[in-house]
Parts: C-alpha cells; sequence; structure tokens
C-alpha cells in the first residue's frame, strides 16, 4: 500500500505547471526561454509574474497536497510520509511526461516542508525572499533557503520529517550543480 501512496505523490509532483501556465498565459514553451527549465523563475521570464506566482502556488501544492494526504492515511507506517515528500519532488524534478527532464524542486519542496515542518518552511522561504531581494538571484535564495529551512527542521521537526527534507534538499542541491558552478564562478544570471 505504500508504494501506491508514493506513485500518487510522485504522479502529482510531475504535473507541469510551469509549462501549463506559461503556455496558456504567453503561448510560449517555458522549455525554450531563459534557463529552459519549467519552474517560477523561468516563467516569470517567459510570461510575467502573474504567471510565476501561480506556477509557485501550484508547484507548493502539488508536493504540499500529497504529503498531508498521506500523513492522514490510517496506520500509515513511519516513513511513509517523509517517502512521499522526496516522491513529490522527485516528479517535480523527473516527470514521465516531458522525458524526465523537469524543474529544479524548489516550489515544491517548499510544499513538502509545510506539510512536514511549517517552521522550517518558513525560515526556508524568508531567507529566499531576502537573499533574492539582495542579489536578484532566484538560485542563491533558493539554496541558502534550503539550507536554513534543514537546519530548522533538525531543530523543531520530528525525525521521520527531517529524513524527508534531507533527501528532498540532497535532490534540490543536486539539481543546482550547475548554478553552483555559475555563483563560484560569479557567473550566474
Amino acid at each position: 500500500m505504500s508504494w501506491l501512496w508514493a506513485a500518487f505523490a510522485y504522479l502529482c509532483g510531475s504535473i507541469p505547471f510551469g509549462l501549463l501556465i506559461a503556455r496558456a498565459a504567453s503561448g510560449k514553451d517555458v522549455r525554450t526561454v531563459g534557463s529552459g527549465n519549467i519552474g517560477a523563475t523561468n516563467v516569470a521570464r517567459a510570461a510575467g509574474k502573474p504567471a510565476a506566482i501561480a506556477t509557485l502556488v501550484l508547484d507548493a501544492l502539488k508536493g504540499l497536497v500529497p504529503v498531508l494526504l498521506a500523513a492522514r492515511s490510517p496506520a500509515a507506517p513511519p516513513l511513509l510520509v517523509p517517502a512521499c515528500a522526496v516522491a513529490a519532488v522527485v516528479g517535480h524534478c523527473f516527470p514521465p511526461w516531458l522525458r524526465f527532464r523537469g524543474g529544479k524542486g524548489v516550489a515544491t519542496g517548499l510544499g513538502v516542508s509545510l506539510a512536514l515542518a511549517p517552521w522550517a518552511a518558513l525560515g526556508g522561504a524568508l531567507t529566499w525572499l531576502l537573499l533574492f531581494k539582495l542579489f536578484r538571484i532566484s538560485s542563491i535564495g533558493s539554496l541558502a533557503g534550503m539550507a536554513v529551512s534543514l537546519v530548522l527542521a533538525a531543530l523543531t521537526a520530528s525525525r521521520p520529517a527531517l529524513i524527508g527534507l534531507s533527501g528532498v534538499s540532497l535532490l534540490i542541491l543536486i539539481r543546482h550543480q550547475a548554478n553552483i558552478r555559475r555563483i563560484l564562478r560569479r557567473q550566474e544570471s
């Protein structure tokens, strides 16, 4: 039964809201603009701020909803909820409908963080907002927000929640490898 929950979370995560919203708002394929990413930052480039906000909200919800539903499952094993959290982010990063080329998992990671460790999610979101305002580089805010969220989860969340957020953070870190190299070379735009 647990694998069904994880499959459900993966499929929820795999819905390419950024692609759908950008196409509806501007007629553009977000994968051919800017970074080619289907996330909110690139949707802003392709279709504007309202489309990016809609993408951010829906990408967060596709992480939040399956995790909250799994948490309400009767007699759920302790690692079901964190497994669903990771599965939702994996779905966003590797959607089968887009040949397994999706986003970087930040907004979906925010959604699962809200379900697993709300204080950690709030801290991570505020960190992203502050650093984005200072540097105008989303990846810097995303990576720092992820780190702050993980530290706060270690201080405030349950062990299973911390395990789930650790898996999500590792995935986000892996998906940002190219951004990290550009940041270190001072070439990140």
